[in-house]
């Protein structure tokens, strides 16, 4: 009896110094660099990102963090490497729209993370506004004849993407569901090759992000019918949000946010949070972001879970609904 005492007041002990140790690493909590994953190559969008919100970061927290970019297999590489890290705020990594929610519809076998729980979310940085834009030949000029002129003419019309099972081609394939319309998908290795093609004529339409799209648009090579944001920008005011066009359910930007491995103490990813609402306030980062054509975002860990969540149901709905399969 008196040894089975012994033994439970030894291991209350060891839990007591453990919850003591681990509460005085998160109070000293950054000592060294912190390394964040850009599970992407360098110089796309989650890439540029990532550096502008992280550098700013920096300079709250008194400790480097190091961008380091792991492509490959759709972010996949890079978001499980993170994962499996150790959860304490020293290996950090960058969230994905492609890598929470359409990498886990599009390969539900053989993915090697959990989205929703190897992760423990921390913030989202900033929102990207999507597009869909036409050929300036296309016979419509404004959403309501783009609607009436697919309806009209069932698998006429091609639409380019950035790749099958891409969220450009899920957002494609939400906008055939909501709308009723049948336009025919292409797949392309990327969104230039995509936009060039819509812009040549060799496609009439194109669901891309709205910062590479953003020139064609403006020089009048692409007409844009909607976009998914919550307002009209001011650069293409005459263009409606979906919401305004009636299709609320396709109003949904992309975003880019930053994880720690699941089990991350609380009171580090409060501090990491904290430093990045400080990032995201700087004049100079919502410029320099607002040059990418995003704007910040900086919500709570439990709002930017629900975030991710609802992506992940929205991707699994239109995936199973539509059959979307890999080549």
């Amino acid at each position: 009896m008196i040894k089975v005492r012994t033994l439970v007041q030894a291991i209350a002990m060891a839990a007591g110094i453990a919850a003591v140790t681990s509460g005085a690493q998160a109070a000293n909590f950054p000592d060294k660099p912190i390394r964040v994953i850009v599970p992407f190559a360098p110089g796309g969008s989650t890439d540029i990102i990532a550096r502008i919100v992280t550098q700013r970061m920096s300079q709250e927290l008194g400790q480097p963090m190091v961008v380091e970019n792991k492509g490959g297999a759709g972010g996949a590489i890079g978001a499980s490497e993170a994962a499996r890290a150790a959860p304490d705020g020293y290996t950090l990594s960058i969230a994905t729209v492609s890598t929470m929610a359409v990498n886990p519809a599009c390969r539900p076998k053989d993915l090697p993370y959990n989205p929703l729980t190897d992760f423990q979310p921390v913030t989202n940085f900033a929102n990207t506004a999507n597009v869909v834009a036409v050929n300036p030949k296309f016979p419509a000029k404004d959403f309501k004849g783009f609607l009436e002129e697919l309806k009209k003419n069932p698998g006429k019309y091609s639409y380019g993407s950035s790749g099958t099972c891409g969220v450009l081609h899920l957002m494609g394939e939400s906008f055939k569901m909501a709308t009723g319309t049948d336009i025919v998908h292409v797949p392309y290795k990327g969104s230039g090759p995509a936009v060039a093609d819509a812009v040549g004529g060799q496609i009439e339409i194109i669901f891309d992000n709205l910062p590479s799209s953003m020139p064609q648009i403006q020089a009048g090579k692409l007409n844009a019918m909607a976009i998914a944001w919550p307002e009209r920008i001011d650069s293409i005011k005459d263009v409606p949000t979906f919401k305004d066009a009636g299709f609320p359910v396709l109003n949904q930007p992309v975003w880019y946010g930053l994880l720690a491995p699941k089990g991350t103490p609380m009171e580090v990813v409060n501090k990491l949070r904290d430093a990045a609402v400080v990032a995201l306030k700087d004049p100079k980062v919502i410029k320099t972001l607002a040059d990418q054509g995003s704007a910040p975002s900086g919500n709570t860990p439990e709002e930017f879970a629900k975030e991710i969540k609802a992506q992940y149901d929205w991707a699994a709905d239109v995936v199973k609904k539509q059959n979307i399969k890999l080549d």
